[in-house]
Parts: C-alpha cells; structure tokens; sequence
C-alpha cells in the first residue's frame, strides 16, 4: 500500500495539541466507520469498564478499517460520545495508553463529546471514525 498522504495542520502560533489533530488534509478513498461501541463480534459488552470497552471500540474501527484495506494510520477524524465525561478525564492516562496500543502514534482531528446515554444501556462509550485509504 502506497504511503498515507495525510498532512496535519497546524495554523502557526497555536499551542501543539495533544493527542489529537487540529486538522488533516487527506487525499485518497474516503471510508465512514458508524458509531462503534464496546462489545466484540458476539454482542458481548468487554470486561474493563470504560478503558476495556474504549479497547474494544478501538479495535472495532480497526477491524472495520481492514475491511476498507486500510488501518489506523488513515484515520482522519474521529468523534467521541461518552456518558460521563469526569470518567474519562479519570482514566485518561490508561485510555492514552490503550490507544497507543490499538491506533499507534496516529493522531487524527478529534472531538469528545458527553452524552446523557447511547442507544445500549450498558455503552461507555461510541466512537464515529472517518478514514482516508490511498488509492
């Protein structure tokens, strides 16, 4: 597969963001991963709590992403629902973590967004995914 011909953008005189992008300017497939949650392929909800749903999540994109022939380096945005939002800020260190682990050092433009709840009860959280794959 050819190199991921992402750019981040950085308007100049703006603080560096961390763990996420201002901004990607992408060219290439454009790939829309649905709103994925935290449980695996049988419907069964990841042990963990929030950071071992977040895992799951984070795996799911990835899975969806093959299927596109592309992985987590083509990530250009992702949106992020979770329903609490001081939980998050709690287990931000573990979360970072599991990440790096599932995405890599790949950071795309970001937004985190706290909701009063998510279509399945049991859900921590949901993340939106937009991909760029090369063509």
């Amino acid at each position: 597969m050819p190199p991921t011909p992402h750019r981040s953008l950085q308007p100049p005189g703006w603080p560096p963001p961390k763990g996420y992008a201002n901004g990607i300017s992408a060219e290439g497939r454009s790939v829309f991963v649905g709103g994925q949650i935290g449980w695996d392929a049988q419907g069964r909800f990841a042990e963990g709590g929030f950071v071992g749903q977040t895992r799951q999540v984070l795996c799911n994109i990835v899975a969806v992403l093959a299927e596109a022939g592309g992985g987590p380096e083509h990530l250009v945005r992702m949106t992020w629902y979770v329903v609490d939002m001081a939980e998050y800020h709690a287990e931000a260190a573990a979360l970072g973590r599991v990440y790096r682990e599932v995405i890599g050092s790949h950071y795309p433009a970001m937004a985190l967004v706290q909701v009063a709840a998510l279509a399945e009860a049991a859900a921590r959280v949901e993340i939106e995914a937009t991909a760029v794959v090369p063509t």
